[in-house]
């Protein structure tokens, strides 16, 4: 069986900087301790910095459970991180009406976007084994 890689080492780490907010563990698919990371600093850093050894596994990890195929999961969470109130990850998606109304309502004022850090993996898995 091929291993595809879903998800980058590299993004990870570049996740990981801000990792006291738990970016890299909604990115690897992780949304609950993504969300204790967010509210705790990283449980207090401590957590934080053991994830600096952890990021390798969870990649692998990342890989073996999502779906490979034409959507790329690193374009996704990169338009999520950053322009997540603007609905362009949906776009990119191909979900243009709750792209458009995440545009005019900055994201269902932040909520969708919350939703958006827990279930992006998901959503692209989805269309990729669908179309891929």
């Amino acid at each position: 069986m091929q291993q595809h890689d879903t998800h980058s080492k590299i993004i990870g780490y570049l996740l990981w900087i801000f990792g006291f907010l738990g970016a890299h563990r909604f990115y690897y698919g992780k949304p609950v301790t993504g969300t204790l990371w967010f509210f705790t600093f990283g449980l207090l850093f401590i957590g934080w910095i053991i994830d600096l050894f952890l990021i390798p596994s969870m990649d692998r990890e990342a890989d073996l459970r999502f779906n490979a195929g034409p959507l790329d999961y690193n374009i996704a969470w990169i338009l999520l991180t950053f322009l997540g109130a603007f609905g362009v990850h949906r776009m990119y998606q191909g979900k243009w009406i709750t792209g458009i109304l995440y545009l005019v309502t900055l994201g269902f004022c932040g909520l969708g976007v919350l939703y958006d850090f827990w279930t992006l993996n998901n959503q692209v898995s989805v269309r990729n084994a669908r179309y891929g």
